[in-house]
């Protein structure tokens, strides 16, 4: 069968990579067409577009490249219709894939797969009428949407969670830390992980901030785990001449072997858990008071990260908005470092974290749920 995916983002990649791999294995004749990146291209098919083009973040980004954003939703809505896949399977991305899911609702009768929910229980609550319209199937890899969407009588299939998949099935999971200081060229020195994001906006914003609010912990080394797509060059107006590592394609790596993770909010957050690494989550944004009354009285979540919202509790600080600073992010992090009690507690949460998510393969689940609807 043919199968048309779109991921607008890094993490997208990674998972939707998983699912066609999943899926080659159920359908031999499986062919895939999509918008994406180097790892959905590694599993083979076509790449449309790489989502280096389409990551656009916030209002006046988006407002400055909305002629590009359009011109990708129409040469997408073209390729699909000109492709014919049995199924097309959005990857997250909601701004642009219930464009997508619209359009082919209402002039095609393409069968749609919504794979990992968009976060509207967080808010934008108001797009489950899209859903419900326009989304064949939904398959959520968090445990809370379940009754999320069954509050709102749409029925949905939970796969278990990706992120678990790719931290379980990574190839370096055995890696000593001697051996990644070697591989990397690393003095022998306990590990600061700073993950600033996978968009330009975001590592511009977290940046400066994370690696000055550090600096002082000179018995550690700082490591930036690069984000995919985004070139080297871009990091140095941050970096400075700060002594600093900035190491591509090993975040897995570099958090297992960390003894401590400055990360933005995303599913960066639960990949430090799942790797068992205790964190600080950082989230610069603008006019930050506005901003956190916003979160407080518009949205419909308590919390910012994957980690707190899982554990329905506060399990790793979330210094955004007001409280993200120099000075707050470096008491945290050193409350980590020094505090035994503190950082033990944190791992406990973790372990718990992970009971809940479980060890389902999800891309597999997921693969079977996909396929059986559609060859059928």
């Amino acid at each position: 069968m043919k199968y048309y995916l779109i991921a607008g983002e890094a993490s997208g990649d990674l998972h939707a990579s998983n699912l066609m791999q999943s899926i080659k294995e159920k359908d031999e004749n499986a062919t895939f067409r999509f918008f994406g990146g180097d790892l959905m291209q590694k599993v083979g098919g076509t790449l449309v577009k790489h989502y280096r083009e389409l990551a656009f973040m916030g209002f006046i980004p988006v407002l400055l490249n909305l002629k590009t954003i359009l011109r990708n939703l129409e040469i997408c809505k073209k390729d699909i219709v000109k492709f014919q896949p049995d199924v097309v399977i959005l990857v997250d991305y909601p701004g642009f894939n219930l464009k997508i899911a619209k359009f082919l609702k209402l002039n095609t009768t393409i069968p749609v797969t919504y794979y990992i929910s968009p976060k509207i229980w967080a808010w934008k609550e108001y797009r489950i009428k899209s859903f419900k319209k326009y989304v064949d199937q939904m398959l959520c890899i968090l445990p809370f949407e379940v009754d999320f969407y069954k509050k709102h009588n749409y029925p949905v299939n939970y796969v278990g969670n990706p992120t678990v998949d790719a931290i379980m099935n990574r190839e370096d999971r055995e890696q000593t830390f001697e051996k990644f200081l070697k591989l990397n060229d690393l003095p022998n020195k306990p590990i600061i992980a700073i993950l600033a994001g996978s968009r330009k906006q975001e590592i511009e914003d977290n940046l400066p901030v994370m690696l000055k609010a550090v600096e002082a912990f000179t018995t550690h080394q700082l490591i930036i785990a690069g984000a995919p797509g985004i070139d080297r060059d871009f990091y140095t107006k941050s970096i400075s001449n700060r002594k600093v590592n900035l190491i591509f394609g090993q975040t897995y790596n570099i958090l297992a072997q960390a003894e401590v993770a400055l990360v933005t909010s995303g599913t960066a957050t639960l990949e430090a858990a799942l790797l068992n690494v205790p964190q600080v989550v950082c989230y610069k944004t603008p006019v930050p008071k506005l901003a956190y009354w916003g979160f407080k009285h518009l949205l419909h979540t308590p919390y910012i990260s994957l980690v707190n919202l899982i554990a329905d509790k506060e399990v790793v600080k979330e210094l955004f908005a007001k409280f993200f600073s120099v000075d707050t992010i470096q008491k945290e992090t050193e409350a980590i470092l020094f505090d035994s009690e503190y950082r033990q507690n944190m791992l406990n949460e973790y372990e718990r974290i992970q009971n809940i998510l479980g060890t389902e393969n999800a891309s597999d689940k997921a693969a079977k749920l996909i396929y059986d609807k559609t060859k059928n």
